[in-house]
């Protein structure tokens, strides 16, 4: 049998994390629409989109519903489907369509794509929109009375993310728990430079603050791109906010273990800064956090088997408010320990990836570092 002592890490881990003061397992900082009409003719709208018919109808449609937005710009990353087909087919008036030029070396396409839409702002603020992404009525109107409100320069939404299939309701919340984890959202949205995030799916940022930081070029080496304008905005003495949502629903399917993966993997690596010391280190810790307990349980002494369920319950108890604020059954609770080994094994594939050269694949492009 296991000595008691072993099992005593996993629950000194989980106690520090439930009692962070900044509480990154919570789902406090939050922000929907609201029904009350506002001016939003000092709003433009930039949406990279490259191949999103399936999902194209329905974000455009859903921005054009919010108000008297200034413009919507829908910048073709060089689709190679009907995205602009049904784009045209709409006849939004607001609505004007750019095709992008093929990205030179060190952008990705997307920032390529909405540095080419940005030149045609100019309007106080941009909205930058995923093409997946469907916004209920009013969403705009809440994120411009919270930049005014609170004098921000950037406010950004956690998109509501398919969650239906079994691979999804496993994964997809455990994604904002950990994401929440490794960004804590209350540390972000305040003054401390020692964190910054946002989410690229819905970003709402002041076009004079974007210009200061050199517009998207000043991001156009980075893979993650939204918490780096988060960052650039902070460096720059910007205030910035991030929060969940139920308002921005993102129609993006992952239902194969494939697709999840790769959505990971492309990122993944790049968070630990490409340190094969911090990759060891993430692995211990989820080591200690998911897999040792399971080992207590199930070798341990009658003390560690104590422990261990001591343990789970912190670990269960910390998931609540994620499970809670996307209404899953309470069955879900009890699968994080699988989420985060499989997210574990998906971190070591990014890595592998990128010392194979293959840093970030997305929508049939290789990025390297």
């Amino acid at each position: 049998m296991l000595p008691y002592w072993l099992a005593l890490p996993c629950l000194i881990l989980w106690l520090i994390i439930f009692l962070l003061p900044w509480r990154p397992w919570s789902t406090r900082e939050s922000l929907d629409a609201t029904k009350s009409i506002a001016d939003l003719s000092g709003v433009s709208v930039l949406i990279p989109a490259r191949n999103e018919a399936e999902t194209i109808l329905l974000t455009l449609n859903a921005i054009s519903k919010q108000g008297n937005i200034s413009k919507i710009i829908l910048i073709d990353d060089q689709s190679s489907d009907d995205t602009i087909k049904i784009a045209q087919s709409l006849g939004i008036e607001s609505l004007e369509i750019i095709s992008a030029e093929e990205f030179p070396d060190g952008w990705s396409g997307k920032l390529w794509a909405l540095e080419q839409g940005r030149q045609k702002v100019i309007t106080e603020y941009i909205l930058l929109l995923d093409a997946d992404i469907e916004l209920k009525p009013g969403t705009v109107n809440s994120l411009l009375k919270k930049a005014e409100n609170e004098q921000l320069q950037l406010v950004s939404l956690m998109a509501d993310l398919r969650m239906s299939s079994f691979l999804e309701k496993l994964l997809m919340p455990a994604f904002i728990y950990f994401f929440k984890l490794l960004y804590p959202f209350s540390i972000s949205n305040s003054d401390s430079k020692l964190i910054s995030a946002a989410a690229g799916g819905c970003i709402l940022l002041k076009t004079q603050s974007l210009i200061e930081i050199s517009g998207f070029g000043a991001l156009k080496n980075e893979l993650i791109d939204d918490c780096a304008l988060a960052r650039k905005i902070k460096n720059t003495g910007g205030k910035t906010w991030l929060g969940l949502t139920h308002s921005a629903i993102s129609h993006r399917q992952y239902e194969d273990l494939t697709s999840i993966w790769d959505m990971v993997a492309r990122t993944a690596y790049t968070q630990l800064r490409y340190s094969i010391v911090l990759l060891l280190l993430c692995t211990f810790l989820l080591f200690i956090a998911f897999i040792l307990p399971f080992i207590a349980l199930a070798y341990g002494s009658q003390t560690s088997v104590l422990l261990s369920i001591v343990t789970f319950a912190i670990i269960w108890g910390t998931y609540i408010p994620v499970n809670r604020y996307y209404s899953l059954n309470i069955f879900w609770l009890f699968t994080l320990p699988i989420a985060g080994i499989i997210y574990l094994l998906m971190t070591w594939s990014s890595a592998i990836r990128h010392w194979n050269g293959r840093s970030a694949v997305w929508k049939d492009r290789i990025y390297s570092r």
